[in-house]
């Protein structure tokens, strides 16, 4: 290792995942050496109308891109993995990762034909890399899904630890461990820093068990005497062994639906994460083929999105599977903040076709665990790993606010414990850490094969269609003298019913005559002050008779 000087410091930030759910990606740079964790995405809020995902803004990784040694990537989950085949455009770097993680990524990099000039590279918990002046290992930890770990980076500040998603699951259901002993032994070695996910900060005790679930389940299948429909997770790898156990015991078949729920069983079952005996899987034109009482659809839709199998279901738009009357409909999944009103419609629709719907949260229902730790797991943690600063990470503000008063609990100093959001440097320089400068992070809007096009101009333009529509104003104008050969056409759309509003559209097409003429006898012909004169007198006039702004385009023809 090159030995220090006073100008050598530690940075660690986050691109993304603090002050909301989803996009994780945090940085560890100690000099000219650049270490990723995580590159993930999140499902677009309601305000964000059109745009599918959103990804982290990369602009500091980009310009800095000959420091980057490498993105670790700690589990397969869209809010880790779902931004790389769009980062790797822009930055095509080697990526760490678990077999499965590797499979899950893999995937998606085949579905964007980017599998061949993407670098992989397979890590096990037992592996060690050197990436310039970092050394990274691992650790393996409990989440719901298998082959997840938390990140050792030792720079020459010091060690920085990062937990990735976890909880402490004592009877899991694939027997992973988390490796308890591990931590303990990185937390004598002392810790600078540590990164930790907050998910589950507000909840206080433990989460219980995913094996919980396995038994609520295998009972659920026992009482129902018709089908059975489960929608969770697809990346939920442990929920659905479960789902074929409790299959297995009640011999029932199984017909997997849901583009994203098939890719997973596929890749887990070839990669053997899933144990799926011979002739358990049915095609889901099989299902009615069979008694009721022996058929299980495990698909995707826990969160009621709009195109997904049970969301199809529920509204009877699903090409092969109905609802019918009697059937079994279990969400083995808690609603993620701000889907709560899609959720809810989706049971309403199922109670409707005469379903029994099992759904809410875990503790009700026990067909859901989360895969995050509550307070006594952070708490556990922070514990085993004694770091001298803490920076809560993976979670909105209030959860990292909740995390930072555990910290404190257990000991910690007030001043050692960093809130950060996007964007928010922390330097380490001999050992003592202080807020530094700001580096950019934002949101990254991906619309169809745009990426990053649609900004916030775009955006407003759109809600301010969706609110108050728009009118096209089209006039001809005469290129000899400027008078008004044919129009003004005012066409509406989504602003007022054109056949109950002639009087109105009939006034508007008099103001734009009008101020068309006293703009010509001023002699004023450029275009740019006709449009815009006609905009403000029309703009004028229709939010007096109506209150409301419609977008308004003037269109000037000249012959």
């Amino acid at each position: 290792m090159s030995k220090k000087n006073n100008q050598d410091k530690l940075l660690i930030f986050a691109l993304g995942g603090v002050g909301e759910i989803g996009k994780n990606m945090y940085v560890i740079q100690y000099n000219n050496d650049i270490v990723v964790v995580d590159s993930g995405l999140k499902f677009p809020e309601e305000d964000m109308l059109g745009i599918d995902i959103v990804i982290p803004d990369i602009t500091y990784l980009t310009e800095n891109r000959d420091k980057v040694r490498g993105i670790l990537i700690t589990h397969g989950h869209e809010d880790h993995i779902g931004g790389l085949p769009y980062v790797l455009k822009h930055l095509n770097v080697p990526v760490y990762g678990t077999k499965l993680t590797l499979g899950l990524i893999e995937g998606k990099l085949k579905e964007a034909g980017m599998l061949g000039e993407t670098k992989r590279i397979l890590i096990s918990a037992d592996s060690e890399i050197q990436m310039g002046s970092i050394r990274a290992s691992f650790f393996k930890t409990n989440h719901s899904i298998p082959d997840s770990v938390g990140v050792c980076l030792d720079t020459p500040e010091g060690i920085v630890v990062h937990t990735g998603d976890f909880k402490f699951d004592h009877t899991p259901v694939n027997d992973q461990f988390a490796d308890l002993q591990r931590i303990a032994e990185i937390g004598s070695r002392g810790v600078l820093a540590l990164l930790s996910d907050s998910t589950n900060a507000e909840r206080p005790g433990y989460t219980p068990s995913e094996a919980n679930v396995g038994d609520e389940l295998e009972d659920i299948f026992r009482k129902s005497t018709q089908r059975v429909v489960v929608a969770t997770f697809a990346s939920n790898v442990h929920r659905i062994q479960q789902i074929i156990n409790a299959s297995i015991a009640t011999r029932r078949k199984i017909a997997v639906v849901g583009r994203s729920m098939v890719n997973v069983v596929s890749i887990a079952s070839e990669l053997g994460y899933l144990n799926i005996p011979e002739g358990m899987l049915i095609e889901p034109e099989e299902v009615n083929k069979l008694a009721a009482d022996r058929v299980v659809i495990l698909c995707t839709g826990s969160q009621g999105e709009p195109m997904s199998a049970l969301t199809r279901m529920a509204r009877s738009t699903h090409r092969k599977v109905d609802i019918l009357p009697g059937d079994t409909v279990i969400i083995a999944a808690t609603p993620i903040p701000g889907n709560e009103r899609y959720v809810g419609r989706t049971v309403d629709e199922l109670f409707r076709l005469g379903a029994n719907v099992i759904y809410g949260p875990g503790s009700v229902s026990g067909v859901h665990v989360s895969g995050h730790g509550s307070q006594e797991e952070l708490k556990l943690m922070l514990n085993l790993i004694k770091p001298k600063y803490f920076i809560p990470i993976h979670g909105e503000y209030r959860m990292l606010r909740q995390h930072a008063k555990l910290g404190e609990a257990i000991g910690m100093d007030r001043e050692n414990i960093f809130i950060v959001d996007n964007g928010d440097t922390v330097e380490f320089q001999g050992g003592v850490a202080r807020k530094g400068a700001k580096v950019q992070a934002g949101n990254v809007l991906i619309d169809g094969l745009g990426v990053g096009d649609v900004g916030n101009i775009v955006l407003r333009d759109r809600k301010l269609l969706s609110q108050d529509g728009i009118l096209v104003v089209v006039v001809t104008l005469s290129k000899q003298d400027g008078a008004i050969m044919s129009g003004p056409d005012i066409i509406s759309r989504g602003f007022v019913y054109v056949r109950e509003s002639e009087g109105l559209l009939d006034e508007a097409n008099r103001i734009v005559t009008s101020t068309l003429n006293k703009l010509m006898s001023d002699k004023v012909n450029e275009w740019a002050s006709l449009k815009t004169n006609v905009k403000d007198a029309l703009g004028r006039f229709l939010y007096e008779q109506t209150r409301r702004r419609p977008m308004i385009l003037p269109i000037i023809m000249e012959v």
